[in-house]
């Protein structure tokens, strides 16, 4: 990028696009749907605007594979914005951006220092390269049921008995908000030559907003996956993929190319493209009001009682060592029900949907859309559930995290031959599928662990509780594949 500074206001895809459209040029090429012509249907529903950005790549709107003018140019202001040496637009989500980053620094047999509570992208990663995880457990707040970080000792040990990792894979933040020591842990991984790599698919607003916890870019990380569609306002399924100086970008660049669609939608970029002019420009305000309206819902949720709206004050400068105050995560288990069954109720009664539910907590997930008079409502209809539903806690289930016991790499269990049991039966056998909860898509099992008691227990726990499980090829989650003869691989 050189010295040149570049203009935040810009916005060089946006600017083609709208070039484009005026010059009303006649498409022999593809999308069949010839600016929405094809497809009144699609049009009357998405409107003619959309439908007529919805088009191909070309020489005047660049090509996302290769870029070499607007995109390349829009690339390096959201890399600029970001902090970073590169930025990648992604269109095939942050699963893709964090698979490209697990891709482009291991190979099979490859270790990787990750926490076990990574996002289902990672163990797909795995699946796809035959890298091996070392996995450094994370600790657990039995109050609260959730995972923590990763502590800054854990990670120095795993360094130390597997000094030929390639890389240390972090979690900034959490789905709930909790943020490891990254600039220790980066900068103990960099001592020993290890890449850093960190999943922000929960972080764009660090990069933005003032008082929040340090971004993978200021900590000197690597590699950073930022899901811009999630809090900076992009359409869904929209990403970014930022590097830092260490990392050629041409290798990387190489890497999307393996499993990225070669049709880039306009529209997700596009909507990358202003998104990352609106926070450039606004996002200090921006997360100002986010931060302000997710504190307005922690006191009011606070004065009904029982439920525990937790935030700075579980700070432990260690496996807690910042937390995110615009996550507005919610404890649901002192008045008796999980957080999964408050979830339900929301939706169903009070037409409110929520992040997540999980064992013991609810995640309402606060942006700049919000308005007061939504949180509101919401306050009000958790105080309501309180009084209508609240009952004693006895029997409550409160672990969140199960220590995995690794038996074979994620490739190996993955492509091994392999047999269906019933849930019930499968005690002691090697997993060969992920199993996890959607939202938040943390594997409770991932291929290549053993099958416990406390894991089934927990899986019929969620199951009758209403929980969304997924993973497994079997829908209703009654069998699971598990390895044909117990080889451990490891």
């Amino acid at each position: 990028m050189g010295m040149k500074q570049f203009d935040q206001t810009r916005a060089p895809l946006l600017e083609a696009l709208r070039e484009y459209r005026a010059a009303r040029v006649v498409p022999f090429d593809v999308p069949g749907h010839k600016q929405g012509r094809g497809n009144p249907e699609l049009t009357a529903f998405l409107g003619r605007a959309c439908l007529e950005a919805d088009v191909n790549s070309s020489k005047p709107l660049d090509n996302l594979c290769h870029p070499v003018s607007v995109i390349k140019e829009a690339e390096a202001l959201a890399a600029q914005a970001f902090g970073a040496a590169n930025a990648f637009f992604m269109v095939n989500g942050t699963t893709s951006a964090v698979q490209s980053m697990v891709l482009s620094v291991c190979k099979r047999g490859d270790e990787i220092i990750l926490p076990r509570n990574v996002h289902r992208s990672v163990i797909g990663a795995l699946v796809l390269c035959g890298a091996t995880p070392v996995y450094v457990n994370p600790q657990t707040d039995a109050r609260l049921g959730i995972s923590l970080g990763m502590s800054v000792k854990d990670v120095k040990e795993a360094i130390e008995k597997h000094p030929n990792a390639k890389a240390v894979l972090v979690n900034n933040p959490t789905y709930y908000g909790i943020c490891s020591d990254i600039i220790s842990i980066t900068r103990m991984a960099h001592d020993k030559g290890m890449t850093v790599l960190a999943d922000e698919a929960h972080g764009t607003h660090f990069y933005f907003g003032g008082d929040m916890p340090v971004s993978a870019m200021a900590a000197g990380a690597d590699m950073a996956s930022v899901s811009m569609h999630k809090s900076g306002g992009s359409l869904t399924q929209s990403s970014l993929l930022i590097t830092g100086p260490r990392v050629n970008e041409g290798h990387v660049r190489q890497i999307i190319g393996l499993t990225q669609t070669t049709s880039g939608s306009y529209l997700l970029m596009a909507s990358l493209d202003i998104s990352r002019k609106n926070l450039a420009l606004n996002g200090r305000e921006i997360f100002e009001r986010v931060l302000s309206l997710a504190q307005y819902a922690r006191d009011e949720i606070g004065e009904i009682g029982d439920y525990y709206a937790y935030a700075r004050e579980i700070v432990n400068g260690d496996t807690v060592y910042d937390f995110d105050q615009t996550k507005l995560s919610v404890h649901t288990l002192d008045i008796g029900l999980a957080g999964v069954e408050v979830y339900d109720i929301l939706r169903d009664e009070y037409g409110i949907q929520v992040e997540f539910g999980d064992v013991a907590n609810i995640l309402a997930y606060v942006s700049v859309g919000d308005r007061e008079r939504d949180i509101e409502r919401l306050v009000s209809a958790l105080a309501e559930i309180r009084r209508r539903y609240k009952r004693s806690k006895s029997g409550m289930m409160r672990m969140e995290y199960l220590n995995p016991q690794v038996a074979a790499t994620p490739q190996e269990a993955f492509y091994a031959e392999k047999r269906s049991v019933p849930v019930e039966q499968s005690e002691g056998e090697i997993c060969a599928e992920s199993v996890m909860c959607y939202p938040p898509g943390i594997p409770i099992l991932a291929p290549g662990e053993r099958i416990t008691r406390e894991i089934i227990d927990y899986i019929r726990y969620m199951k009758e509780k209403g929980g969304s499980l997924t993973g497994p090829e079997d829908l209703s989650i009654e069998r699971l594949n598990v390895l044909k003869g117990d080889r451990p691989c490891i």
